[in-house]
């Protein structure tokens, strides 16, 4: 993908405009910052942000089925309102994760990343770079909605703190109580019912189910698909299947921690233990090929499929992934006992205050302006609308408790689909005070609200690693450590479970990835930890 500039050929000229001094006196860390704002008739306060039109280009990730931005009715208003036009250069998240080092190292900078998808470790990289700019002093005059939330709630202003004191990440907040159990098991009930097959406690009889799905071909295709699932995904992953095969909670970072002992999942015994069961579920056929190489889209298109042909799969929700109108034949499978006895489910190291949403680069000549714009996401209803959808598209005022709702959606469209086209995400805060104040939670997040409460919490078999902000010297320890193991088990946990090989090759394996420096990398994420509850 060519990232054109607009603007490049002003580069040369503006290449000076822009500078950072670090005020003396107090330690405060502020930078004084100098840009080009004015040129456009930057207005402090008030509406339009800029009286001549301003354009700026940002990168970052999109949803799924998100279209172009511009074509979205809140990207509209907000250009309308501020009199900024943003050139949007967002990718699918798995299309952006192998084009952001390239980006990032171009040269060829956007002036913002939204929906950064830049990971701790990359932040503090290209902050001490001078990538990535401090933002506190201008979040301190120019972002009065952000610097009124973070005075009130110190727990989100240290969250996207870094250990130098500087902020480089804008906030993406929903306090709901969800997001660490993101992966939830579905089972294709009329499948069940037309098999006479009750709903599966353990994990032999979910094996049992999906074996009879495919022996009896349950779609009456020829095709049938018993389980699909999206590895290393967010929330389309197996990992309360590995827990229950092995007796080992699992999540997408492999980061657990059990009795305040940090601990990295793919060395566990019981690990190998449910990779070897799970290739004997693809030897019978149980299991998609495609699990190991399909992408958001394609797998959600796939419960969307014309035939009906999945018996089950792993995802936030039921309709985002079949459908609305298919939703009712599937339901969710309770917390299954394991081979231990056990019933266990795995807990997500997803936060609720989440870092990375906004970062202005030192490309951007106009940082004034841009945070003006970021921090208007982040009025009480901007933040609703970024998360759900304009007023009078998918939001509507109850006139009862005077708080924003959803409006349904059409018929054939889940919520979770429609959110997609609709809310842009970004920076934004729907703290626990706002859904009391300000927007209802959607029905669906209120029932999984319910759902969570009585069918995961109380099963949970480790605890999420906390919202620790590590050292720089810390990330720069195991950045690459990480990364490096990371690959490495996503390559042969695929190969073992469609080829096997696992027992023989587990202790080569196991060598490799204390070569590569899983060790250490535990050791720094055990001390940040201490360090963090030491403080707490």
């Amino acid at each position: 993908m060519a990232f054109s500039r607009k603007f490049a050929a002003l580069g040369a000229v503006l290449a000076g405009t822009l500078m950072f001094t670090a005020c003396s006196g107090g330690g405060s860390g502020t930078t004084e910052i100098k840009d080009a704002s004015t040129d456009f008739g930057f207005q402090e306060t008030g509406f339009p942000i800029v009286s001549k039109q301003l354009d700026l280009t940002f990168s970052g990730t999109k949803a799924a089925l998100a279209p172009d931005y511009n074509t979205m009715t809140l990207v509209q208003q907000w250009e309308k309102e501020t009199n900024i036009h943003v050139n949007w250069e967002n990718l699918p998240e798995a299309v952006f994760k192998e084009k952001k080092n390239l980006i990032l190292a171009s040269g060829d900078l956007p002036d913002a990343f939204f929906n950064s998808g830049l990971t701790d470790s990359e932040i503090a990289t290209y902050s001490a770079s001078g990538t990535l700019i401090p933002l506190e002093g201008l979040i301190e005059k120019n972002a009065p909605n952000l610097s009124k939330l973070l005075s009130e709630r110190p727990d989100i202003k240290a969250a996207i703190t870094s250990s130098d004191g500087h902020i480089y990440s804008l906030p993406s907040i929903e306090e709901l109580g969800l997001v660490q159990f993101p992966n939830e098991l579905a089972i294709n009930t009329s499948w069940l019912k037309k098999l006479n097959i009750p709903m599966p406690k353990t994990i032999d009889e979910f094996h049992d189910a999906l074996l009879a799905f495919k022996t009896q071909d349950a779609s009456g295709t020829g095709k049938t698909i018993p389980l699909s699932f999206m590895p290393g995904s967010w929330c389309g992953d197996i990992v309360d299947l590995i827990a229950a095969l092995g007796g080992v909670p699992d999540n997408m970072d492999h980061r657990i921690v059990q009795d305040d002992k940090v601990i990295y999942t793919p060395t566990q015994d019981g690990y190998k233990k449910a990779i070897q069961t799970l290739h004997e579920w693809f030897q019978e056929g149980l299991i998609d090929p495609e699990s190991f190489s399909q992408d958001d889209k394609a797998y959600l298109a796939k419960g969307k499929a014309a035939t009906e042909n999945i018996g089950s799969f792993v995802w936030w929700e039921i309709p985002e992934m079949v459908g609305a109108d298919r939703a009712n034949n599937y339901a969710l499978v309770p917390a299954l006992e394991g081979v231990d006895g056990k019933r266990l489910v795995s807990q997500s190291n997803n936060q609720e205050i989440a870092r990375g949403a906004f970062a202005i680069t030192n490309a951007n000549k106009y940082p004034a302006a841009t945070m003006r714009w970021a921090d208007n996401l982040y009025d009480p209803i901007q933040s609703a609308q970024a998360n759900w959808g304009p007023i009078g598209e998918t939001l509507q005022k109850d006139s009862a408790t005077g708080l924003l709702t959803q409006i349904p959606a059409a018929a054939g469209t889940s919520e979770g689909e429609r959110r997609q086209k609709v809310a842009p995400g970004g920076p934004k805060a729907n703290t626990a005070e706002n859904f009391k104040n300000v927007v209802a939670p959607e029905p669906r997040a209120a029932a999984r609200q319910k759902t969570v409460e009585e069918n995961y919490k109380p099963f949970a078999a480790n605890d999420g690693y906390p919202p620790v902000a590590l050292s720089n010297e810390e990330l720069q320890q195991i950045s690459t450590i990480e990364a490096d193991a990371a690959s490495l088990v996503k390559q042969n946990m695929a190969k073992w479970i469609v080829s096997g090989g696992v027992e023989q090759e587990w202790d080569g394996y196991v060598s490799q990835l204390k070569n590569i420096g899983v060790d250490k990398m535990v050791e720094v994420y055990q001390q940040a930890y201490d360090r963090y509850k030491s403080n707490s």
